[in-house]
């Protein structure tokens, strides 16, 4: 590993300053699960690391029933879903918070990590864009601006962060009557693995419960990029919930499905995968949505 500078800021102003006084050579620290490991094998460089685990707003939860969830971007996994009122809310955004990594690297893995890592396996990612997450960016002399969850991330390992720009935190708006939301992946061992393929649903019923008001779907690790596939969300809204149903919006985002062969899996194995998650995670988005 090269040798490095390293600061902690306490506010959100003096870690936008000091990412913005190395530019593209500065690197963020939230959990630092990826970003050391990266460092150390030579992947990413970096003259100044700022580790932001100090600044409070990056360190809050905050939800209400009215408003949503503000989840700073560094709280780490485990207060994600030790949190009783975030885990009754949004059980979509449990799933991955109980995936990544193991139990000890939940202690220090984040959600807004693993969104800024922006790796096209990334497990939080497509549950968050099914949530509707929206990410809240500062930047230099006060500025801020919000983007889309599904328009963060431009390549693998890239994103919208502009030198000397900084997620604060992820917004997911309040849950809808009768909705539910499901991540579920795809990996060779048991356990601590990249996903080879993922698919986070959400859904929202109707009260009567039998038919699709919207969904959103969202894939991992089949693109160079998390993929939203709207196309086969909105295949669903003002549909009875239906087998039929299910399987034209599981193949319309198996068409959005854009995978490569590499050693953990082929384009035709993956694609299979989107269709067969596709399924199951609406099943129990659904099933959610109904309270069962």
């Amino acid at each position: 590993m090269e040798a490095f500078e390293y600061t902690a800021p306490k506010t959100i102003a003096d870690a936008v300053a000091a990412l913005a006084s190395k530019g593209d050579q500065a690197r963020a620290l939230a959990g630092g699960t990826d970003l050391l490991v990266q460092l150390r094998g030579g992947r990413r460089r970096a003259q100044l690391v700022v580790d932001v685990k100090g600044v409070p707003e990056l360190n809050q939860i905050s939800y209400s029933a009215r408003t949503g969830l503000t989840l700073g971007a560094a709280v780490p996994c485990c207060l994600v879903y030790q949190n009783k009122s975030v885990a009754s809310a949004y059980p979509g955004l449990i799933d991955p918070a109980s995936l990544i990594g193991s139990i000890q690297i939940q202690g220090r893995a984040t959600i807004g990590g693993n969104l800024c890592n922006s790796a096209p396996s990334g497990d939080s990612i497509p549950a968050i864009i099914a949530l509707g997450g929206v990410c809240n960016i500062a930047g230099s002399g006060g500025k801020t601006r919000q983007v889309p969850a599904e328009q963060f991330c431009t390549g693998p390992g890239r994103n919208v962060l502009q030198p000397g720009e900084l997620l604060v935190s992820i917004h997911l708006p309040p849950p809808a009557a009768n909705s539910g939301a499901n991540y579920q992946r795809f990996i060779p061992r048991n356990e601590m693995d990249i996903a080879v393929a993922g698919v986070g649903t959400s859904v929202v019923l109707d009260s009567s419960k039998r038919n699709f008001v919207s969904a959103r779907i969202a894939l991992a690790s089949v693109a160079p990029t998390p993929v939203f596939a709207k196309k086969a969300g909105d295949s669903l809204a003002g549909k009875p919930v239906s087998d039929a149903a299910i399987e034209e919006a599981a193949k319309l985002a198996m068409a959005d499905a854009k995978p490569i062969d590499d050693m953990r899996g082929t384009i035709k194995q993956r694609t299979h995968l989107v269709g067969v998650l596709t399924r199951r995670t609406l099943q129990t988005a659904i099933k959610r949505a109904r309270g069962e």
